[in-house]
């Protein structure tokens, strides 16, 4: 699914109206949807007293098209503006006067009476939509803080919780509704997931080819292919020969769970190069640092554990014919100026790793990852919480899976030889691949921490639980 900034959706609406659609239609279609979502949801509807917070622009326009309707249904409802009904301009105006046509005047303030008898069983946010820059402020900051005065009742945020991505505090929904397609902040605002409740897309009559590609949401059914069952005549050597290069003296455990990670995500065999072999799982072939061959290996990963060493990356990077994945200190060792072979060329670094390759601190993640893969011409995995993965041509992709149990040492060695073993067996898929051992690897952290808990899974957990999240897609 594709996801989109607050400036492309106002280009998007732009053109709609220019196509023939009036804005005043777009914000009743908002309306409905709105509306018909929670009719869904809170059946029936008239037994609720609800109150709609209505902020002067678009997303307070459609709060107000969303009273007046719900009104002719027959719900108990009050309206609260967000500043005087003089200040309300455009067709937020123009609904302001036809709820005022309908016998209904929204108040500046919530009655006292509502919140101590907390009556109230619904509360519509249409405070703020997206584009907010800066925390929020004023008379919009008192309404945001006066939801919690209803603690029983349920929020449905209009397009956004009000607040939400503008470093301050924020409305928490339980239910978003938003138009068109999802924004950036549902999915990269920071608390997104704990504020935005269940997140529901709907249409409002933006034709859907004006939404641009280029930012995507990675869903398991776009790879689930690739985790079908294999053909009963398969050879390891269908499945590709992954090379780790690491584990320097003290290290050998980082290249050594590289390793039993791309065995154990199909690659056909697989050959640590490491500092002390007898740390490898017996099911590992092992080769020294300064003695192991690229002959006949498909992919090479480099870095876990390998300590800085510039003139072993440079060599890798010059003689490796094949993808290489490079992580940790193979990150730490790239010169400043190197350039990749495109998607052959797949780069992990975390947010630390990710600022020294930039030289500066990490601004829009989105933006950074999209101009680093173009200008280094590499495949980007920007691993965190919603890791990205940017590709050469610009396209960048959200990855959802995860848990805060993976926040440990050695998750990233994991990760490592689960990309290498997917490319191994679908090299004429790196991209598809990547997001593919990208999306795993979240959800078998997932998994692990169903039974385990969030504080008790280490990093080999994963691979115990990569059966149960490969057969939820398959």
């Amino acid at each position: 699914m594709n996801v989109i900034t607050a400036e492309q959706m106002r280009e998007i609406d732009r053109l709609t109206i220019e196509g023939g659609v009036a804005g005043i239609a777009l914000m009743e279609n908002a309306a409905h949807r709105v509306a018909e979502t929670m009719e869904q949801e809170f059946d029936p509807i008239s037994r609720h007293n609800i109150i709609v917070l209505c902020g002067k622009g678009n997303n307070g326009g459609d709060g107000l098209a969303f009273a007046r309707l719900m009104i002719g249904r027959g719900a108990k409802l009050r309206g609260v503006l967000a500043a005087p009904a003089s200040e309300y301009t455009g067709d937020a105006k123009v609904n302001l006067e036809r709820l005022k046509e309908e016998g209904v005047m929204p108040q500046m303030e919530i009655p006292q009476k509502l919140r101590e008898r907390r009556e109230v069983t619904l509360v519509v946010d249409a405070l703020l939509g997206t584009g907010l820059t800066g925390p929020p402020k004023g008379r919009v900051l008192e309404l945001i803080r006066s939801v919690k005065d209803f603690p029983e009742a349920k929020v449905v945020a209009v397009d956004l919780p009000s607040g939400l991505g503008g470093g301050g505090e924020c409305v928490r929904a339980d239910t978003t509704v938003t138009f068109t397609a999802p924004k950036v902040e549902h999915y990269l605002a920071e608390d997104a997931e704990e504020n935005i409740g269940r997140l529901v897309v709907t249409q409002i009559g933006c034709p859907p080819q004006l939404v641009p590609p280029g930012l995507a949401v990675t869903h398991p059914q776009e790879f689930a292919r690739l985790f079908a069952p294999r053909k009963k005549s398969s050879y390891k050597g269908d499945y590709g020969h992954v090379l780790v290069v690491g584990g320097a003296a003290g290290k050998a455990g980082a290249a050594a769970m590289a390793g039993l990670s791309a065995l154990r995500m199909g690659a056909g065999w697989v050959t640590v190069a490491c500092s002390d072999p007898s740390r490898l799982a017996v099911e590992l072939m092992t080769a020294g640092l300064d003695d192991f061959s690229l002959e006949k290996k498909t992919v090479v990963a480099v870095g876990p554990g390998l300590g800085v060493n510039r003139e072993l990356l440079t060599r890798l990077m010059g003689e490796a014919a094949v993808p290489l994945v490079i992580d940790a200190d193979g990150l730490n060792s790239l010169d400043s100026s190197f350039k990749g072979r495109g998607m052959q060329t797949i780069l992990t670094p975390h947010l630390g790793e990710m600022e020294r390759l930039l030289g500066r601190k990490v601004g829009d993640r989105v933006e950074d990852a999209r101009m680093f893969a173009r200008e280094r011409n590499v495949c980007l995995v920007m691993k965190g919480h919603r890791t990205l993965v940017a590709l050469p041509d610009g396209s960048v992709s959200i990855n959802l899976s995860g848990s805060p149990s993976m926040a440990k040492a050695g998750s990233g060695d994991i990760l490592t030889g689960m990309i290498a073993g997917m490319v191994a067996q679908f090299p004429q898929d790196i991209a598809l691949a990547v997001r593919a051992a990208v999306w795993m690897h979240g959800r078998s952290g997932e998994k692990a921490a169903e039974e385990l808990t969030d504080k008790c899974v280490i990093a080999t957990d994963l691979l115990a639980y990569l059966p149960k999240a490969i057969r939820d897609i398959v």
